[in-house]
């Protein structure tokens, strides 16, 4: 499995990604958050992992999990190639 990059939140809102074409899809830690992305990635869609943005409400097991060293991300995608990279017939 590769690597996700995770990149720092963006200067961006959220409008603007969706403008942009990005459907948020979850937000994940670490293993999970990168089993996540590769099978998008493997469906075809572009993805994106932004660091994840506190929002209002309960967000004491991110301020937790953080504290304990622990990465989430949110895994935005949006349609790529089409193809899937997971099987040859999908070449």
């Amino acid at each position: 499995m590769a690597t996700i990059n995770i990149v720092p939140i963006a200067n961006q809102s959220e409008e603007e990604l969706r403008r942009a074409g990005w459907k948020k899809q979850t937000t994940l830690e670490g293993g999970r958050l990168q089993e996540v992305a590769e099978g998008y990635r493997t469906l075809g869609y572009e993805v994106f992992v932004e660091e994840y943005r506190a929002e209002e409400g309960c967000t004491t097991c991110f301020g937790t999990g953080k504290e304990m060293g622990q990465i989430h991300g949110t895994v935005w995608i949006r349609p790529g190639s089409g193809k899937r990279s997971d099987n040859e017939l999908f070449d």
